[in-house]
Protein backbone atom coordinates (compact mmCIF):
# COMPACT_ATOMS: atom_id res chain seq x y z
CA UNK A 1 0.00 0.00 0.00
CA UNK A 2 1.30 3.21 -0.69
CA UNK A 3 1.46 5.50 2.24
CA UNK A 4 -0.64 8.53 2.73
CA UNK A 5 0.48 12.25 2.79
CA UNK A 6 0.15 11.85 6.69
CA UNK A 7 2.08 8.65 7.22
CA UNK A 8 4.92 10.99 4.42
CA UNK A 9 4.97 13.55 7.01
CA UNK A 10 5.21 11.66 10.30
CA UNK A 11 8.65 10.11 8.46
CA UNK A 12 10.17 13.13 7.95
CA UNK A 13 9.05 14.65 11.46
CA UNK A 14 10.74 11.31 12.97
CA UNK A 15 13.84 11.81 10.85
CA UNK A 16 14.82 15.31 11.64
CA UNK A 17 16.95 16.25 14.55
CA UNK A 18 14.88 16.38 18.08
CA UNK A 19 17.16 18.62 19.67
CA UNK A 20 16.23 21.99 21.28
CA UNK A 21 18.65 24.03 20.44
CA UNK A 22 18.81 26.24 17.17
CA UNK A 23 21.88 25.92 15.11
CA UNK A 24 21.75 29.85 14.16
CA UNK A 25 20.81 32.89 16.36
CA UNK A 26 18.58 35.44 14.97
CA UNK A 27 21.55 37.99 14.78
CA UNK A 28 23.47 35.27 12.40
CA UNK A 29 20.32 34.78 10.45
CA UNK A 30 19.95 38.11 9.78
CA UNK A 31 23.74 38.64 8.72
CA UNK A 32 23.13 36.06 5.99
CA UNK A 33 20.20 37.40 4.70
CA UNK A 34 21.62 41.04 4.55
CA UNK A 35 24.57 39.36 2.45
CA UNK A 36 22.40 37.51 0.36
CA UNK A 37 20.63 38.45 -3.03
CA UNK A 38 18.60 35.79 -6.00
CA UNK A 39 21.91 34.37 -7.51
CA UNK A 40 23.35 33.88 -3.88
CA UNK A 41 21.07 33.23 -1.22
CA UNK A 42 21.01 32.54 2.30
CA UNK A 43 21.67 28.58 2.61
CA UNK A 44 19.16 28.07 5.22
CA UNK A 45 18.64 24.23 3.76
CA UNK A 46 18.31 21.92 6.88
CA UNK A 47 18.95 24.08 9.46
CA UNK A 48 17.40 23.42 12.71
CA UNK A 49 15.79 26.85 13.79
CA UNK A 50 13.64 25.42 15.90
CA UNK A 51 11.79 28.03 18.36
CA UNK A 52 13.64 31.28 16.90
CA UNK A 53 12.14 34.51 17.02
CA UNK A 54 12.42 35.47 12.92
CA UNK A 55 9.33 37.51 13.13
CA UNK A 56 9.51 40.83 10.73
CA UNK A 57 12.38 39.60 8.42
CA UNK A 58 12.42 39.46 4.28
CA UNK A 59 13.52 35.55 3.53
CA UNK A 60 13.05 36.01 -0.18
CA UNK A 61 16.64 35.70 -0.89
CA UNK A 62 17.01 32.92 1.18
CA UNK A 63 16.84 28.92 1.17
CA UNK A 64 14.34 27.42 3.40
CA UNK A 65 13.95 23.83 1.69
CA UNK A 66 14.05 21.02 4.93
CA UNK A 67 14.72 23.54 7.41
CA UNK A 68 13.09 22.57 10.27
CA UNK A 69 10.96 25.86 11.99
CA UNK A 70 9.14 24.60 14.52
CA UNK A 71 7.69 26.84 17.08
CA UNK A 72 9.67 29.33 15.67
CA UNK A 73 8.00 32.98 15.26
CA UNK A 74 8.11 34.69 11.50
CA UNK A 75 5.15 36.54 12.25
CA UNK A 76 4.68 39.73 9.93
CA UNK A 77 7.98 37.78 7.59
CA UNK A 78 7.98 37.69 4.28
CA UNK A 79 8.35 34.51 2.49
CA UNK A 80 6.57 35.43 -1.00
CA UNK A 81 7.18 32.86 -3.60
CA UNK A 82 9.37 30.68 -2.05
CA UNK A 83 9.68 27.02 -1.90
CA UNK A 84 9.23 25.60 0.96
CA UNK A 85 8.86 22.27 0.26
CA UNK A 86 9.70 19.40 3.40
CA UNK A 87 10.36 22.24 5.91
CA UNK A 88 8.70 21.22 9.55
CA UNK A 89 6.83 24.17 10.60
CA UNK A 90 4.46 22.45 13.51
CA UNK A 91 2.81 25.20 15.40
CA UNK A 92 4.65 27.91 13.79
CA UNK A 93 3.87 31.88 14.13
CA UNK A 94 3.10 32.91 10.61
CA UNK A 95 0.35 35.83 11.37
CA UNK A 96 0.40 37.91 9.09
CA UNK A 97 3.04 36.74 7.19
CA UNK A 98 3.75 37.23 3.28
CA UNK A 99 3.40 33.76 1.62
CA UNK A 100 1.72 34.42 -1.42
CA UNK A 101 3.19 32.34 -4.02
CA UNK A 102 4.86 30.23 -2.36
CA UNK A 103 4.99 26.20 -2.32
CA UNK A 104 4.44 23.96 0.32
CA UNK A 105 4.71 20.33 -0.31
CA UNK A 106 5.02 17.63 1.70
CA UNK A 107 4.98 19.78 5.43
CA UNK A 108 3.12 19.71 8.87
CA UNK A 109 1.60 23.04 9.30
CA UNK A 110 -0.58 21.37 12.37
CA UNK A 111 -1.41 24.21 15.11
CA UNK A 112 0.55 26.62 12.59
CA UNK A 113 -1.12 29.87 13.38
CA UNK A 114 -1.78 31.89 9.77
CA UNK A 115 -4.23 34.53 10.64
CA UNK A 116 -4.31 37.50 8.74
CA UNK A 117 -1.68 35.34 6.88
CA UNK A 118 -1.30 36.35 2.61
CA UNK A 119 -1.23 32.91 0.99
CA UNK A 120 -2.99 34.20 -1.89
CA UNK A 121 -1.54 31.85 -5.08
CA UNK A 122 0.12 29.30 -2.81
CA UNK A 123 0.50 25.41 -4.12
CA UNK A 124 -0.26 23.76 -0.66
CA UNK A 125 0.15 20.07 -0.23
CA UNK A 126 0.63 19.67 3.45
CA UNK A 127 -1.27 18.86 7.23
CA UNK A 128 -2.65 21.80 8.56
CA UNK A 129 -4.94 20.37 10.98
CA UNK A 130 -5.94 22.28 13.72
CA UNK A 131 -4.34 25.79 11.97
CA UNK A 132 -5.59 29.11 12.69
CA UNK A 133 -6.21 30.71 9.23
CA UNK A 134 -8.69 32.84 10.18
CA UNK A 135 -8.96 36.03 8.12
CA UNK A 136 -6.07 34.80 5.55
CA UNK A 137 -6.36 35.74 2.28
CA UNK A 138 -6.33 32.59 0.69
CA UNK A 139 -7.85 33.75 -2.85
CA UNK A 140 -6.37 31.95 -5.71
CA UNK A 141 -4.61 29.26 -3.75
CA UNK A 142 -4.26 25.84 -5.43
CA UNK A 143 -4.63 23.31 -2.85
CA UNK A 144 -6.57 20.91 -4.90
CA UNK A 145 -5.04 17.06 -4.76
CA UNK A 146 -3.28 16.61 -8.43
CA UNK A 147 -4.83 13.41 -9.31
CA UNK A 148 -1.82 12.91 -12.12
CA UNK A 149 0.48 12.78 -9.50
CA UNK A 150 0.14 10.12 -6.78
CA UNK A 151 3.01 8.15 -6.61
CA UNK A 152 2.70 8.25 -3.04
CA UNK A 153 -1.01 7.67 -2.23
CA UNK A 154 -3.71 10.53 -2.01
CA UNK A 155 -1.99 13.98 -1.87
CA UNK A 156 -3.98 16.30 -0.58
CA UNK A 157 -4.01 19.57 1.71
CA UNK A 158 -5.56 18.65 4.95
CA UNK A 159 -7.00 21.05 6.95
CA UNK A 160 -9.42 19.04 9.92
CA UNK A 161 -10.89 20.98 12.75
CA UNK A 162 -9.18 24.43 11.04
CA UNK A 163 -10.25 27.91 11.59
CA UNK A 164 -10.72 29.37 8.51
CA UNK A 165 -13.19 32.09 10.21
CA UNK A 166 -13.36 35.12 7.62
CA UNK A 167 -11.09 33.78 5.31
CA UNK A 168 -11.33 34.73 1.74
CA UNK A 169 -11.04 31.44 -0.10
CA UNK A 170 -12.40 33.51 -3.26
CA UNK A 171 -11.30 31.29 -6.48
CA UNK A 172 -9.72 28.91 -4.46
CA UNK A 173 -8.84 25.31 -5.91
CA UNK A 174 -9.52 22.66 -3.16
CA UNK A 175 -10.79 19.49 -4.74
CA UNK A 176 -10.61 16.54 -2.43
CA UNK A 177 -9.38 18.78 0.49
CA UNK A 178 -9.98 17.40 4.10
CA UNK A 179 -12.16 19.97 5.71
CA UNK A 180 -13.43 17.86 8.08
CA UNK A 181 -15.21 19.92 11.64
CA UNK A 182 -13.01 23.22 9.62
CA UNK A 183 -14.86 26.40 10.83
CA UNK A 184 -15.24 28.77 7.54
CA UNK A 185 -17.86 30.84 9.47
CA UNK A 186 -18.56 34.25 7.37
CA UNK A 187 -15.76 32.85 4.85
CA UNK A 188 -15.73 33.84 1.40
CA UNK A 189 -15.78 31.00 -0.78
CA UNK A 190 -17.02 32.43 -3.70
CA UNK A 191 -16.54 30.54 -7.03
CA UNK A 192 -14.45 28.36 -5.11
CA UNK A 193 -13.85 24.41 -6.64
CA UNK A 194 -14.35 22.28 -3.40
CA UNK A 195 -15.14 19.06 -5.98
CA UNK A 196 -14.88 15.88 -3.87
CA UNK A 197 -13.51 17.73 -0.72
CA UNK A 198 -14.59 15.91 3.01
CA UNK A 199 -16.40 18.30 4.85
CA UNK A 200 -18.20 16.24 7.37
CA UNK A 201 -18.89 19.01 10.39
CA UNK A 202 -17.78 21.71 8.82
CA UNK A 203 -18.94 25.22 9.70
CA UNK A 204 -20.17 27.12 7.23
CA UNK A 205 -22.66 29.53 9.26
CA UNK A 206 -22.95 33.16 7.24
CA UNK A 207 -20.35 31.94 4.36
CA UNK A 208 -20.70 33.46 1.13
CA UNK A 209 -20.87 30.48 -1.27
CA UNK A 210 -21.65 31.92 -4.93
CA UNK A 211 -21.17 29.89 -7.47
CA UNK A 212 -19.22 27.54 -4.88
CA UNK A 213 -18.73 24.07 -6.64
CA UNK A 214 -19.52 21.37 -4.01
CA UNK A 215 -20.12 18.63 -6.42
CA UNK A 216 -19.42 15.04 -5.19
CA UNK A 217 -18.11 16.80 -1.48
CA UNK A 218 -19.19 14.88 1.31
CA UNK A 219 -21.66 17.39 3.88
CA UNK A 220 -22.44 15.22 6.76
CA UNK A 221 -23.68 16.83 9.80
CA UNK A 222 -22.47 20.66 7.19
CA UNK A 223 -23.51 23.37 8.76
CA UNK A 224 -25.24 26.19 6.17
CA UNK A 225 -26.98 28.75 8.45
CA UNK A 226 -27.54 31.79 6.69
CA UNK A 227 -24.94 30.81 4.11
CA UNK A 228 -25.22 32.48 0.74
CA UNK A 229 -25.94 29.87 -2.11
CA UNK A 230 -26.65 31.70 -4.85
CA UNK A 231 -25.64 29.48 -8.15
CA UNK A 232 -23.81 27.04 -5.67
CA UNK A 233 -23.63 23.46 -7.31
CA UNK A 234 -24.39 20.39 -5.06
CA UNK A 235 -24.76 17.97 -7.54
CA UNK A 236 -23.63 14.76 -6.18
CA UNK A 237 -22.82 16.29 -2.82
CA UNK A 238 -23.63 13.65 -0.19
CA UNK A 239 -25.84 14.41 2.44
CA UNK A 240 -26.58 17.38 1.67
CA UNK A 241 -28.97 19.06 4.29
CA UNK A 242 -32.37 19.37 3.51
CA UNK A 243 -32.66 22.85 5.10
CA UNK A 244 -30.18 24.08 1.83
CA UNK A 245 -31.52 25.30 -1.13
CA UNK A 246 -29.51 26.20 -3.52
CA UNK A 247 -30.11 29.65 -5.07
CA UNK A 248 -30.73 29.89 -8.73
CA UNK A 249 -27.94 31.46 -10.52
CA UNK A 250 -28.32 35.07 -11.61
Amino acid sequence: MKPSLHVAVLLLALACPQTHAAELTRAQVEQMLAKADKQHPADLRRKDLTELDLSNLDFRNADLWGADLRRADLSKSNLQGLTLDLTVMTNIKLNAANLSNTSIFGVSLMHADLSNADMSGSRVVAIMDGANLSHANLSNVQWAADMKNQSMGLMRASLKGANLTGANLSNAQLGRAMLKHAKLNNANLRNADLYSADMDGANLTGANLTNANFSQAKLHDAIFTEAVTTGANFDGAKNLPDSVKPAPSK
